[in-house]
């Protein structure tokens, strides 16, 4: 296993996508299921967002990567999550699972709980508090806003690793990507505009996704669409206070740098480090 890992090779993930087109299906929650699906497309990527009974099976099963989002859950949601799961894991398709507002009420936990028995994701993406207590951890949780720091979850990280034997992700001011194998990678791009943006964390995970698509290391999938999101934030954010504008356009202009960015820009940004494992 490699242990180095080169702005790079990150870049040449992003390049699969964008020639690969992955069919990414999401079963989003109702507020971001509009940007997430831009977002996909602007990286190039194909999104289908389908949840009926009648057909979840089905797409699961055409698609390269499943997305799991529980922000506006409800038991004909979650049972249509427990149906594309199984049919990714017979699959071996990759799965990302995004515990949106996770610890913030007993439905929300037996929720996470019921679909982690059906089936281990591949990744695990949220915020502090949601990975905290996902993990098992005691955990401060506003609604669907983390009341931790990344830096206090990466505990629970580790543990919530060795228990899925997969990857997990913790969003924050520094996004840290670790996996049951001990690599751990901490990213330090972005721009704390991104968090005035509904569904900018969601699209993260749908990203992952994408990436998970075109890359078989799990861990290095996240860390890259981890990495380009952080760094589209960055430019896009600049370019709109340069002319004086505030969020709204924002949400454009990250869509905008998602379809354009190029390799120098990006890998010059790029705030990249290897944790060694403790």
């Amino acid at each position: 296993m490699r242990k180095q890992l080169l702005p790079s090779d990150l870049w040449a993930d992003v390049q699969s996508v964008r020639a690969s087109r992955p069919l990414v299906h999401s079963i989003t929650n109702l507020v971001v299921m509009n940007f997430n699906a831009n977002v996909l497309l602007a990286m190039g990527a194909s999104p289908v967002m389908a949840h009926a009974h009648e057909e979840v099976a089905d797409m699961a099963a055409i698609a390269q990567a499943l997305v799991l989002n529980i922000g506006t859950l409800e038991p004909y949601w979650i049972e249509s999550m427990g149906r594309a799961l199984a049919v990714a894991r017979q699959r071996g398709i990759k799965t990302v699972l995004d515990p949106v507002g996770a610890g913030a009420t007993s439905y929300r936990n037996k929720s996470i709980a019921a679909l982690l028995a059906q089936a281990m994701p591949s990744v695990i993406r949220g915020n502090a508090s949601e990975i905290m207590s996902v993990a098992g951890l005691a955990a401060q949780t506003r609604g669907v806003d983390s009341g931790a720091a990344a830096q206090d979850a990466l505990h629970g990280a580790r543990t919530l690793a060795q228990r899925t034997q997969g990857v997990v992700c913790i969003s924050g001011e520094v996004d840290h990507v670790l996996d049951v194998h001990g690599r751990h990678a901490s990213l330090a791009n972005g721009h704390e505009w991104m968090t005035r943006i509904t569904g900018v964390g969601c699209s993260a995970s749908a990203l992952i996704g994408a990436f998970c698509a075109v890359q078989p290391d799990a861990w290095r999938a996240t860390v890259s669409a981890m990495a380009y999101l952080g760094v589209v934030g960055e430019v896009a954010t600049q370019l709109v206070q340069a002319q004086r504008l505030g969020v709204g356009s924002l949400q454009i202009a990250l869509l905008d740098q998602l379809q354009l960015l190029d390799q120098a820009t990006f890998e010059r940004r790029l705030k990249l480090a290897l944790v060694q494992s403790e």
